[in-house]
């Protein structure tokens, strides 16, 4: 039986970028679930890569469905944007281990639909001065910088973040991003334990 390693941690903290690195170590055999979002794509994102880039309606859709795994509404300057996972024909726990990412309530909400012992999360985190700086540089490659909704994602996640909701989600283990290379070795090992642990 197969597990889904979820990574979490603050916006800029270079989730993204262990992602797929993770993917790329063959040895893992690890696949990737695709989560879902009706917010806009950003220049560089690619549809069905980073997300599923949707529209409210098929959001609504898969409500009916009863296909909604967990939802995240976000109430930003832009709008609401709700950011999700499918219940798609992507999952086959009972072949494939799995990586996705994501935040403290989705991982907890992924948790409650599949199992706590089929849903293993992995906290990634930086120092906020390099975790803001890259989040800067980031915004400033786009075609139209959000520095706005930068911001106010910086200062939500250091609540969303914060010790007691790490305890809350039963986060006892942080994987430090300060280098990219051994920050993903690390968190290759333990998953390479996690799975041999069954």
């Amino acid at each position: 039986m197969g597990k889904i390693f979820c990574i979490v941690g603050k916006s800029s903290s270079g989730k993204d970028t262990i992602y797929k690195r993770l993917l790329k170590i063959n040895s893992l055999k690890i696949k990737k679930i695709i989560p879902y979002t009706t917010r806009p794509i950003r220049q560089g994102e690619k549809e069905g890569v980073e997300y599923h880039f949707v529209d409210i309606n098929r959001l609504e859709q898969l409500k009916k469905e009863d296909k909604i795994v967990e939802c995240r509404e976000y109430d930003t300057v832009y709008g609401k944007w709700y950011y999700f996972t499918a219940k798609d024909d992507q999952i086959e726990l009972e072949q494939n281990d799995y990586l996705i990412i994501g935040t403290l309530e989705s991982y907890m909400k992924t948790r409650e639909y599949f199992g706590k012992d089929k849903v293993i999360p992995i906290f990634v985190d930086i120092d906020d001065g390099e975790r803001l700086s890259r989040a800067l540089r980031r915004e400033m490659r786009q075609k139209e910088p959000k520095y706005d909704e930068m911001c106010r994602r910086y200062l939500a996640d250091s609540m969303d973040f914060s010790e007691e909701n790490l305890k809350n989600a039963g986060i006892t283990r942080t994987f430090i991003n300060d280098n990219v290379k051994l920050c993903t070795k690390a968190i290759s090992n333990y998953i390479k334990i996690q799975m041999k642990n069954g």
